[in-house]
This record gives structure tokens, C-alpha cells and sequence, in this order.
């Protein structure tokens, strides 16, 4: 798989970064990398930057093409490196919620990639960590309800947002809701809900989501509240997330602890007291929204395409 055709369009971004830097550890070479115009010419861990043009991609030359360019770009783009027979994983919310096109997390339902028609989409950064403490617990007990709270960090908003933390004061720190209002919810709170559904193949699952933004560089944490069909104890759900693809289980998940690493940290697992019954659990997350909240989501995509090719 390392002399595979792959190239990362958004190169420069936040995550292409990142990207591009764990396809080189995992020894992937004649790596190609794109970005805007003002970005072409230069390099990048030693790799010429080329302009990231639909007629670039439309060449072709790339088994697998990761964008990381924002939905606008990828709509534009996308088609034009399908067109030359590049497959597409997307981590953009272009295509997400398209009928056909497949929305992954390999941990849940990796199977889905193979199923693409040219393009896999790649799931929202709250939307990955969530649905892998939300699978293993599903397929052991059922859901019945889910409510989730994200404390999302400043880099899911991208480089430019990085930087402006940084020379922010710290009396200047606040909460943040800067996604698409449409006067009830943001945009970022129906995502999470309908990609969930879809990754879960649970199409009816109540979801309730509240999402903010806090002054955190990297990581995303999510406090999560679950109802199941049967009964489920703390100690049953720390078994069987411990035993989850992964996950990692931690006393007290943070942002801090997550950063760097490629699992989900899970913790503060423990009875929800406002439901009777012994079917209603609570729980912590924190995962890198840079590393497995997008970049390595995509190349284990990436990995199970190319384990196709060379099969």
C-alpha cells in the first residue's frame, strides 16, 4: 500500500497538515500534494506543492485523493478528480447526507467504503468519536435515546481560527457558536445528529445535540447520555468499551489527554440518575478532532480502499 497513488488536496490546512505528515510516517511515498494557488511551487516535508485545479485532478494519476478543503471546494473539486478516476474521501460535509455515498468510520461500518461510487465521505470530528463508544454499547444493549453536549476546540474551525486564539488574551476567552443558525439549531447539531443515524444505520434514533466551541487549540469532548433497551451497568459498559476498536478507557477524558493520540478516550461512566430503571447510562469523551477526528479516520478509509485494489 505505500507505493500507492495517494494525494491529499488541502495540503496546507490544519488538518492536510496532519494528513500528510501520517501518510510519510506510514511510509506512503510518491505522496502528491495540493492547495490553492498561493501555496503552489512550495514544499511541504519536502514535496512540491501543486495548485489544486479541477483540471489537475481531472488528469488523474491518484488511486486515492484526501480533501480537506471545506464544502464549497469539494463540491467544486471532487467531481473532477472522480471524473479521472481518482476515488475521493471527503472530509468535508458536501456529501455526507447524499443517498448513495458512503459515510464511514471503519471501527462501525468500514464494510460501507467498498460500496462507493467514486466518493466516501468522511464523517463530522464529534460524529467519529461518538459513534465508536456508540456502536459496541448499541450492538450489546440497543439505543433508544441519545443526547450529547460537544466542547469543540478552536482548530475545527480551522488554522486561521488557531491562530487568532493564540493572540487572543486570556480575558477575551469565551464560548463559542459559530456554525449556521437557522433560528432553532446550528447547522453542527443536525449534522451530528443525522450522521450518526446514517453511520448507525438507525434512522429513527432520537438524537438531542447542543454544540459550542471553546478556547481548547486541539481536541473535541463530548458529555453523552444514553438510554438503552435493556438494562446496563457501569461496569458491563467499561467492559465492553474496553474491549471497543479504538477506545481507550480514562478516569477523566480531557482535550489535553486526547491530543496526539489516534484513540477515544472514554471515562466518568456512570449511572444516569434522572432515569428510572437502570437503562439510562452517562459518560465522557475526548478524542484529537485533528488526528482521529478526521486525518487517520481518513486514511484507515484510505487503507481499506487500497486493501480492495490490492486484493
Amino acid at each position: 500500500m505505500a507505493s500507492a497513488r495517494v494525494g491529499v488536496v488541502g495540503a496546507t490546512g490544519a488538518v492536510g497538515t496532519i494528513l500528510t505528515r501520517m501518510l510519510l510516517d506510514r511510509g506512503y511515498d510518491g505522496l502528491r500534494l495540493f492547495a490553492s494557488a498561493r501555496s503552489a511551487g512550495k514544499e511541504l516535508h519536502g514535496i512540491r506543492i501543486e495548485e489544486a485545479t479541477p483540471d489537475a485532478l481531472a488528469a488523474g494519476g491518484l488511486d486515492v485523493a484526501l480533501f480537506s478543503v471545506g464544502t464549497s471546494n469539494s463540491r467544486e473539486l471532487v467531481p473532477h478528480a472522480v471524473r479521472g478516476g481518482t476515488v475521493c474521501v471527503d472530509k468535508s460535509a458536501a456529501f455526507r447526507l447524499e443517498d448513495g455515498i458512503p459515510l464511514v468510520v471503519p471501527e462501525v461500518n468500514g464494510e460501507r467504503a467498498l460500496e462507493h461510487d467514486g466518493i466516501v465521505a468522511n464523517p463530522n470530528c464529534c460524529t467519529i468519536p461518538l459513534t465508536c463508544v456508540l456502536k459496541p454499547l448499541h450492538d450489546a444493549v440497543g439505543l433508544v435515546r441519545v443526547r450529547v453536549s460537544t466542547y469543540q476546540s478552536v482548530s475545527g474551525a480551522g488554522a486561521q481560527a488557531m491562530e487568532r486564539l493564540r493572540a487572543e488574551s486570556q480575558a477575551d476567552h469565551d464560548l463559542r457558536m459559530d456554525w449556521d443558525f437557522d433560528g432553532e439549531e446550528f447547522d453542527e447539531e443536525s449534522k451530528l445528529r443525522e450522521e450518526t443515524r446514517k453511520i448507525m444505520e438507525l434512522p429513527g434514533l432520537p438524537v438531542s445535540a447542543t454544540c459550542v466551541r471553546v478556547p481548547v487549540l486541539v481536541g473535541h469532548a463530548e458529555s453523552v447520555w444514553i438510554e438503552t433497551e435493556e438494562p446496563l451497568s457501569p461496569e458491563q459498559a467499561r467492559q465492553i468499551l474496553a474491549a471497543a476498536p479504538s477506545v481507550r478507557l480514562e478516569d477523566f477524558p480531557s482535550p489535553g489527554k486526547a491530543a496526539g493520540e489516534d484513540e477515544v478516550l472514554v471515562g466518568r461512566i456512570r449511572p444516569d440518575r434522572s432515569v428510572d430503571g437502570g437503562n439510562a447510562l452517562a459518560l465522557f469523551l475526548a478524542c484529537d478532532n485533528l488526528r482521529k477526528g478526521a486525518a487517520l479516520n481518513g486514511i484507515q478509509i484510505t487503507e481499506l480502499l487500497l486493501d480492495r485494489v490490492a486484493a
